[in-house]
């Protein structure tokens, strides 16, 4: 049987599963914490156990991939007698620019150019590739997959994609709407497809991966024809730290005005809004959701624009699309807020969408349909599965090498 290990590196964080991939079934699931600071943590799951906790401090990422392996191949904890099980390695990489329109195997060439989109994801590229670089150490010659958040969003067409900037700045610097989350958007939108019976070329659909980090996706005959997330993923929805969409003269203000550097404003406008910074409580739904059941208006107000915005945004793509014909919420948020949904939805029943109070309640958190009887457009909860896309593609690629 072929097993993938399937790695996420973060700055100071790891997390990995190992796939068994005919069955694609995950045999263990491990994270680990704290990468480079003291109190590192390594967090692993064999598939129907509970939940082991090992207090180490990891160096850096070669470190945190030798702990996964030493894990895995626990005698009693493990699920592999031998490194050599493991027949190839994905990777997510956050920027694929827009060279990479698909997974592909990395080789020289690769790793290149996942360094070149370094100047366009300097806070995810430079820690997907040590991820990459630790697995060539570790594991020698076993083949490696680079699966890209931003690929299955290249086939969105120029006026999708460019901005209303000098064209130059395009050409000469690749400024241009990019999108992220690429690979949860394309799992729920043919998930969605496969539970309607219908070919998704046939389909419209609107996929809303609603996590800490947030984004919309117009899918349209299979393919993402637009995106809420542009050149960073800073725009679009109102995420849990982050502001979406503002005035581009907001910053220059706070600069000119306030008197703020721009590592400043950054540092605001990724890590101090959202619904963090509306609510001034938490950027976790569900502590903004109980401080709101409690009476607090900001928390309140926090809501109120995160559903706002998703709900502008469903109406801007219902109609790029000409139509929709399906929703589908995914993510922690998306899968796990009955109240998020049931308020995004409000009042577009003029578009023949209708969501079933009760089933939204009931069906939280789990694969299923929440419309209401008679309702034109399907709703969809639909758990996300990155790691499964990204083992997939590996497990496809490598097995025609």
């Amino acid at each position: 049987m072929a097993k993938i290990l399937v790695i996420n590196a973060g700055s100071s964080s790891l997390k990995y599963q190992l796939i068994e991939a005919e069955k694609e079934e995950c045999l263990a699931k491990g994270l680990v914490e704290r990468i480079g600071l003291k109190g590192g943590l390594h967090h692993y799951t064999r598939t129907g156990e509970d939940k082991l906790t090992i207090k180490k401090d990891v160096g850096d990422h070669t470190q945190a991939i030798e702990l996964a392996l030493e894990m895995l191949l626990d005698p009693e904890k493990g699920v592999i007698k031998s490194k050599e099980d493991i027949v190839a390695i994905g990777h997510r990489v956050v920027h694929g620019g827009e060279r990479f329109s698909e997974s592909v195997l990395i080789d020289n060439e690769v790793m290149e150019a996942i360094r070149e989109n370094c100047r366009l994801a300097p806070l995810h590229n430079p820690h997907n590739l040590k991820g990459i670089e630790a697995c060539v150490k570790i594991f020698g010659k076993t083949p490696n997959v680079a699966v890209f958040d931003t690929a299955f969003h290249q086939k969105m067409p120029p006026h999708a994609y460019l901005y209303a900037l000098p064209i130059s700045m395009y050409k000469e610097h690749s400024i241009r709407r990019y999108g992220f989350h690429g690979t949860s958007h394309f799992f729920v939108a043919h998930q969605a497809a496969k539970a309607l019976g219908k070919p998704i070329d046939e389909l419209k659909i609107i996929t809303l991966h609603l996590g800490n980090g947030a984004s919309m996706s117009a899918v349209k005959g299979g393919y993402s024809i637009d995106t809420s997330m542009g050149f960073t993923p800073l725009e679009g929805l109102v995420m849990g730290t982050r502001c979406g969409d503002i005035d581009p003269a907001i910053p220059i203000f706070m600069m000119e005005r306030l008197g703020m550097e721009h590592t400043e404003i950054n540092t605001i406008l990724n890590k101090k809004s959202g619904l963090l910074g509306l609510s001034g409580i938490s950027n976790d739904m569900r502590e903004v959701e109980e401080a709101a059941e409690k009476g607090d208006e900001n928390a309140k107000m926090a809501l109120k624009i995160y559903a706002y915005r998703i709900k502008k945004y469903i109406g801007e793509y219902t109609a790029v699309m000409g139509g929709v014909d399906a929703l589908v919420f995914t993510a922690g948020i998306g899968e796990n807020s009955a109240l998020i949904r049931k308020m995004s939805l409000e009042g577009l029943e003029f578009l023949g969408i209708k969501i079933d109070e009760k089933k939204n309640v009931e069906e939280n958190g789990k694969f299923a349909r929440v419309e209401k009887k008679g309702s034109k457009v399907a709703i969809f909860i639909i758990p996300t599965n990155e790691e499964l896309v990204i083992a997939r593609d590996t497990y496809n690629i490598c097995k025609v090498i």
